[in-house]
């Protein structure tokens, strides 16, 4: 809608009375391109902005699944803006696109318009799988942040340069609009907001026990933290004030639902970051963003609920149930574990699901090599399916938490079950 708007004020406001000629031509295409680009950044912004509405409406996981979507098309659009203005400009000018490139350059707003153009290429390159893997995530942390730097050193040729944006038009005044709309909710959602948030609530480690290799639970104090309003299978970005830690921020689910004084949250250690958390000392201060996420109750369609979690993914997974109070029947979960080291908080998971009667299994084992499947060698040997372990799993929810691909490949086989997309609610660990 807001492309839409965008193309539409430009045509209304003379765009198309402009195009007289080859060379206007080419230009009027290079500004439309750099219209919708710049468009779909701020819109990358506003969905990076962590907007409660957004969390409640589509997830943080899915909103920024669209942020990275947007990445490519957006860098393609802007690169065509800048060599369609080139080539329109070299056009009318009867120049050629190199001499025209060097007269751009004495203009200082559009050489700050060219380093905004290198910093969105490393941003977007950089974001690619396969090459963000072979970065530090400090290092790529620090790059992706440089693309608000990068919004902002594109701004002045916009309203400076041509009279697309002149001073007076609504033109001007819609995109001033949207980018006081998108860096407004940044400041807001992001910094205002968890600051004044960690400040009333005055959160800090009370002590740190390992459950498991590599895995802890981190013990929180505070004050009020029932007025978080914390539904069980959020989770929150948590920043750790200790040295080492303090730039990282984390996200990571409640592994119990927080009362008035106290929270609790569990980790793996995957990385260096998560690895550092198992150090922390009682009395570090803590900052929470959040609670988000509709890994939740709130989320339900149907009166059964079918839930399969893995590793780490038991954490949402056992709030879910605690909140929720499932009544009798009503729920059936399954627990897997490559081996018996993976079973994370699996023994309160039980006792919760004892209260009301609800049924858990376990698959503990290793996937079969060769074949494409989140269920264990032994299983699968058995005949085991997702209609054995939930006999009423169309008329269910189902809840998957776990890696990407081996959550993936369980959303596979419930589609072929037959269960439509708004009966899968899923949380993801690597988004």
């Amino acid at each position: 809608m807001s492309v839409a708007a965008a193309v539409s004020l430009y045509l209304a406001s003379g765009g198309l009375a402009s195009i007289v000629g080859a060379a206007s031509t080419v230009t009027a295409l290079g500004i439309v391109m750099g219209l919708i680009g710049t468009d779909l950044v701020l819109l990358m912004v506003l969905l990076a902005a962590r907007i409660p509405f957004i969390d409640h409406v589509i997830g943080q996981d899915v909103a920024m699944g669209w942020h990275r979507r947007l990445g490519k098309p957006a860098l393609y659009l802007l690169l065509a803006h800048g060599a369609l203005v080139t080539i329109g400009y070299a056009m009318s000018d009867t120049t050629n696109v190199v001499a025209e490139t060097i007269m751009f350059w004495a203009t200082p707003d559009l050489v700050l318009a060219y380093l905004a153009m290198v910093l969105f290429v490393a941003i977007v390159v950089t974001s690619i799988v396969a090459v963000r893997r072979k970065f530090p995530y400090e290092v790529w942390h620090v790059i992706h942040l440089l693309s608000y730097a990068a919004v902002f050193l594109a701004l002045p040729h916009q309203l400076s340069i041509g009279a697309v944006l002149a001073e007076g038009t609504a033109q001007r005044a819609y995109w001033i609009a949207l980018y006081v709309s998108a860096f407004g909710a940044i400041v807001w959602f992001r910094f205002l907001t968890p600051t004044i948030r960690s400040l009333r609530h005055g959160i800090h480690v009370e002590s740190v026990e390992a459950i498991a290799a590599g895995v802890v639970s981190i013990h929180l104090r505070g004050r009020d933290l029932d007025r978080l309003q914390t539904v069980g299978g959020q989770y929150a970005i948590w920043r750790f004030w200790a040295r080492g830690v303090w730039w990282h921020a984390h996200p990571i689910s409640f592994s119990a639902v927080p009362t008035r004084s106290s929270a609790r949250i569990t980790v793996r250690q995957l990385g260096k970051g998560s690895a550092q958390l198992a150090m922390l000392q009682p009395g570090t201060a803590v900052s929470v963003e959040g609670p988000y996420g509709i890994f939740t109750d709130r989320a339900r369609t149907s009166s059964r609920i079918a839930i399969i979690a893995a590793g780490i993914g038991i954490t949402p997974v056992r709030t879910l149930l605690e909140h929720s109070q499932p009544a009798p029947g009503e729920a059936i979960v399954l627990l897997r574990g490559t081996d018996e080291s993976q079973r994370y908080l699996w023994h309160e998971v039980q006792a919760l699901a004892a209260r009301s009667s609800t049924i858990v299994y376990s698959m503990v084992g290793q996937r079969p090599a060769g074949l494409d499947t989140w269920m264990s060698a032994e299983a699968l040997a058995r005949g085991v399916t997702l209609r054995n372990v939930f006999p009423e799993i169309l008329n269910s929810d189902l809840y998957v938490c776990g890696p990407q691909r081996w959550a993936d490949l369980v959303i596979r086989d419930a589609k072929a079950e037959g269960l439509r997309d708004e009966q899968i609610h899923v949380e993801r660990f690597d988004w």
